[in-house]
């Protein structure tokens, strides 16, 4: 058996991430964690290692586009 993807959801508004979370989850999809913005978004990819991260690219502090670089 193989194992779930891991995915982190990197997205400002409360209410998208907690909709990408119920599809994912519901397709078998493993959310390692969640991130309000950029900056967070990097410590949480450095903490959790995700295979995927879905990363919106407006939000504050740090944008999708700066974090993933």
């Amino acid at each position: 058996m193989t194992e779930p993807l891991r995915v982190l959801l990197a997205d400002d508004q409360t209410l998208v991430r907690t909709g990408f979370r119920l599809i994912l989850r519901a397709d078998g999809i493993d959310v390692v964690a969640e991130a309000a913005n950029g900056t967070e978004a990097v410590e949480a990819v450095r903490r959790t290692r995700p295979d995927v991260v879905l990363m919106d690219v407006r939000m504050p502090e740090m944008d999708g586009l700066e974090a993933t670089r």
